[in-house]
């Protein structure tokens, strides 16, 4: 390897250390040796020079092991490594290491990535994906019209076997999407698994920008309005109060507001959205590890005054559930669909001075009467699962319709 140097330089200047599992390695006596020696002539020494605590992984002890493994990789390894995905690796290690399916290490290209799907743009396949709760694999929550994944045929419902060829069961959204993006131009194939279907289905899609709108609206019969909202970014907001205000100016009497497939997104941004609906009072409260609590608030300037259902299902998640869980609590609306996907923490992204970052689980929230849905989701106020058959085959989404026939009598109540 040709440039160690600079290779520890960045751990040592960056995360300092990895949780590593090594078994099944034969050293070598020469290399054992070199690393016994090391431990036992330098860590006190350095340590002390350092101003590190020996409680602390970032000791010298820890920094001279990585050296004597990256030793025994670059003489012993079969293939040849480069340096830059070692120390990723480290990086990616340490977080890895909390078991923390929502804590993540991100590269200076990773993190600028994150940044752009938040701003809605993006180069993609067009295609919304959640994580499935009863199989853990990727599930295409929605299609975004005009888009190579509509043009290739993929269907909301969809499962993802493999991204090129590799199984993505069990990994984390933010690794399925990265797989599935890429530059401009470039084709990604995706083993599919489709309800009905006998066999995987095997795709193509070319990737290209995407500009991702994160919510829908239309007016339906008797002055119904529907809101879809697929995620919340930075840009959601004004696509809601824009949509929120279309639906006003044609007549609308009550809104289905629809969460079912949406991840998740930005929690000052729910919060903001929340504000356009909910009376005066707590939107959501956090605390920390320390006890400390945060909480948002609602004015009540803005609450909404037309009859309101909201649609939720496994795939409503975090920033959803937040928003469907004070509907729930002020009584505002009636929760139709199935039980939430269940994940009431929040992260935080914190920036590191290179330009990489890492998101962090750093607190639990509550709903308004102080429920913390982790791992347990939001009941519906009136449960109806989706019938895939009946909208695969013939358009019908069952659930859309429960909710229009409750709006309806609503609607008719108030007459």
């Amino acid at each position: 390897m040709n440039h160690k140097k600079s290779f520890w330089g960045g751990v040592i200047t960056g995360v300092l250390a990895a949780a590593l599992i090594v078994s099944g390695v034969f050293l070598g006596q020469s290399v054992w040796n070199l690393y016994q020696s090391s431990r036992t002539q330098e860590t006190a020494a350095q340590n002390e020079e350092d101003g590190v605590s020996s409680n602390s992984v970032a000791n010298a002890q820890t920094m001279n092991k990585l050296q004597v493994l990256e030793d025994t990789i670059d003489r012993y390894y079969l293939e040849s490594v480069d340096e830059q995905t070692l120390e990723k690796g480290v990086y990616d290690g340490l977080v890895e290491a909390l078991g923390d399916p929502y804590s993540t290490y991100y590269s200076s290209e990773e993190l600028k990535e994150l940044q752009d799907k938040t701003e809605g743009i993006y180069y993609g396949i067009g295609a919304y994906v959640g994580i499935d709760a009863d199989t853990s694999l990727p599930r295409l929550t929605g299609i975004i019209e005009g888009t190579p994944a509509q043009e290739s045929g993929l269907r909301a419902g969809d499962l993802l076997y493999k991204v090129d060829g590799e199984e993505v069961q069990g990994l984390e959204l933010t690794q399925v999407v990265s797989k599935i993006k890429g530059e401009e131009g470039t084709s990604v194939h995706l083993t599919i698994i489709r309800e009905g279907a006998t066999d995987y289905l095997e795709v193509d899609v070319v990737r290209r920008k995407v500009e991702s709108p994160t919510v829908n609206q239309k007016i339906l019969d008797g002055g119904i309005g529907y809101i879809q909202i697929t995620e919340f970014d930075t840009v959601t907001l004004d696509q809601f109060t824009e949509a929120l205000a279309v639906c006003r100016g044609s007549g609308m009497k009550g809104l289905i507001l629809d969460l079912r497939g949406n991840p998740g997104g930005n929690l000052n941004t729910v919060c903001d959205i929340a504000r356009e609906i909910l009376p005066k009072g707590l939107i959501v409260y956090t605390e920390d590890k320390d006890g400390k609590r945060s909480e948002y608030t609602c004015d009540g300037t803005k609450e909404m005054k037309e009859p309101l259902v909201v649609l939720v299902d496994s795939g409503s998640a975090s920033a959803s559930e937040i928003l469907a869980g004070a509907v729930k609590d002020y009584g505002i609306g009636t929760l139709v669909g199935t039980t939430t996907f269940g994940k009431g923490i929040v992260q935080r992204i914190i920036s590191l001075s290179d330009g990489s970052a890492v998101k962090l689980t750093v607190s639990n929230y509550y709903t308004p009467n102080g429920n913390n849905i982790h791992k347990i989701g939001i009941e519906p106020d009136i449960e109806e699962k989706f019938d895939s058959e009946a909208y695969y085959n013939d358009g019908v989404d069952n659930q859309l319709n429960k909710a229009i026939e409750i709006m309806n009598e609503k609607l008719g109540s108030e007459q």
